[in-house]
């Protein structure tokens, strides 16, 4: 059997693999067109979220029998094709609560504290000045929690811990089972109108697709902050161009773009990327990190080579 890993993953994958009997190959980041190239002789496809896996891919891998997805979200493969061509895809849920939730905590910190603009009057102008950074606590704010899922939750739990409020809205999970009594779940207009700081942890799909746009930000509270470490396209970004750049906004801590999945697949991990978002002050972006810690890496790892050996009944 073959297996090709096209993305960085936990190391212990390859290990596991190998002691499975799995031949691996490893190719970083190849494009979509090379991956169909190349993916013929493979029983098992490890990866993230690059390249998309569209029909060329699943139709030149004729010895494929699984996908396995790092990562949460599915939106990069076909997978109602793969599904015909009788492909399992299996992605790994839940394995990176704790990472995306600290990340989101760093960016809601960053734009309540100024700590971004501070640092880079110091290193850049050489200017010590304590006086002009006055920031905000979160204490005693509401944090707005869109999608109540694994990551919701845990972010959630470290809300309370700053003694923030917490709202959040699900359309897919039941009150009943809610295990924080200290959470409540909410319609999704409360939870943009009441939250100071609101933060995404949805899928992109056609319902969601720029769910936050002109209407849902005309409506938040003046100088509430974004935070996105979900999926780039659940927020118009036009829209939050015009409300940074009016005032409206406090300010957006972004670790997706729209055009993220255009990105990829150019046989390089230092890929060119430009957005009107980029000239504003108050508008911090990463590059999809929120997954990206060691231990992370590892506990998707298992949760990988534990799906192989049920498709593969080893």
């Amino acid at each position: 059997m073959k297996a090709l890993i096209v993305d960085y993953v936990s190391e212990n994958i390859e290990k596991e693999l190998k002691v499975l009997g799995f031949e691996v190959d490893k190719e970083m980041l190849p494009s979509s067109e090379k991956l169909a190239g190349m993916i013929e002789p493979y029983d098992l496809l490890v990866m993230r979220v690059d390249p998309f896996i569209d029909k060329n891919v699943l139709d030149a891998a004729k010895n494929l029998k699984a996908i396995m997805v790092g990562s949460v979200g599915t939106n990069h493969i076909d997978l109602e094709y793969a599904k015909e061509k009788g492909v399992e895809v299996h992605n790994s849920p839940g394995q990176n609560s704790n990472a995306v939730a600290e990340l989101v905590f760093c960016k809601a910190l960053d734009l309540f504290r100024n700590s971004y603009q501070a640092q880079y009057e110091i290193k850049e102008k050489g200017i010590w000045n304590k006086y002009r950074w006055i920031g905000r606590e979160l204490r005693n704010k509401t944090m707005g929690i869109l999608g109540y899922g694994a990551i919701g939750r845990r972010v959630a739990e470290i809300a309370h811990v700053f003694h923030m409020d917490v709202v959040s809205y699900d359309p897919y999970f039941d009150p009943k089972n809610n295990p924080h009594d200290y959470v409540t779940l909410t319609s999704f207009d409360e939870v943009i109108k009441a939250s100071d700081v609101i933060t995404l942890h949805l899928p992109l799909t056609p319902e969601t697709k720029n769910m936050i746009s002109d209407a849902q930000m005309e409506s938040m509270k003046d100088g509430a902050v974004l935070i996105n470490a979900a999926r780039g396209g659940v927020i118009d970004e036009k829209a939050l161009y015009k409300y940074i750049k009016n005032g409206k906004l406090g300010g957006a801590n972004l670790d997706t773009l729209a055009d993220e999945l255009g990105t990829g697949g150019l046989d390089t991990q230092d890929v060119e990327i430009s957005s009107p978002l980029f000239e504003l002050d108050r508008v911090y972006i990463t590059p999809h990190i929120g997954g990206s810690t060691i231990d992370a890496q590892d506990d998707i790892g298992k949760v990988v080579i534990a799906n192989v050996k049920k498709v593969f009944n080893l």
